[in-house]
């Protein structure tokens, strides 16, 4: 099967994907390097180099670089915050829906009358959770609440929010829009890393969010070499 990933500086960095060739390709706006091997491609969307904050990734070239590669299945992992207690760190989910009310979307709708309707296909998303039970359990359905970054969200913000959805991050409601503007099928898998700042009392740091991420490097790269032959 042809499929695509999209995912963080954390996994793209594992020795599972160490014996990936890498290549660049260039886009209508601007070049991308990816990873690849059979009909697999991997893209860290934070760049190869110094990785970029989320407010500054090219999205609009890595979406791009996927269509022009002739993918039309992307299975994206992104990394989270909770905003419910009953989804602790650790937790695997999918989500079908999101909010991004922050910022306006990444879109190729710069020269025309036109706008994408949004949406999360997750056509792989059953397969996928049938298929990883029982050594995962993804908890699927769930709503994305996106937000600007790179800083973390104030406690406040997190107050307003928590009742928008399931869970914050700052990259997939971009990637959602750019993949249905394209054709792509975008299916959505995150990892919950921590728990939202303030929520369950927490204190949410940038030290000590990379080292969570840390933490659940191993579990990753199990989902990883599961999903590859799943899909393979």
């Amino acid at each position: 099967m042809k499929v695509a990933f999209l995912s963080g500086t954390s996994i793209v960095n594992s020795t599972l994907f160490a014996s990936w060739a890498v290549k660049t390709i260039e886009t209508a706006h601007g070049p991308v390097t990816y990873k690849t091997k059979g009909d697999f491609a991997l893209i860290n969307r934070h760049g190869y180099a110094f990785p970029l904050p989320p407010h500054s990734i090219n999205y609009r070239a890595n979406i791009r670089a996927l269509a022009d590669l002739g993918y039309q299945d992307v299975v994206s992992l992104n990394s989270v915050g909770s905003l419910k207690k009953e989804l602790p760190p650790g937790t695997f989910v999918s989500c079908s829906d999101y909010v991004g009310l922050q910022q306006g979307p990444a879109t190729f709708f710069d020269s025309e009358l036109k706008g994408g309707a949004p949406g999360i296909a997750n056509n792989l998303i059953p397969l996928l959770i049938a298929k990883l039970a029982p050594e995962f359990t993804i908890h699927p359905g769930k709503v994305y609440v996106q937000m600007r970054g790179p800083r973390f969200e104030t406690k406040a913000e997190i107050r307003v929010v928590q009742h928008w959805g399931d869970v914050i991050g700052m990259t997939a409601a971009h990637e959602a829009d750019l993949c249905t503007e394209a054709g792509l099928r975008y299916n959505s898998l995150a990892l919950i890393d921590n728990y939202a700042n303030g929520l369950e009392g927490t204190e949410i740091d940038f030290a000590k969010f990379k080292d969570l991420v840390k933490d659940n490097q191993a579990k990753v790269n199990r989902l990883f070499t599961r999903m590859l032959e799943i899909l393979g």
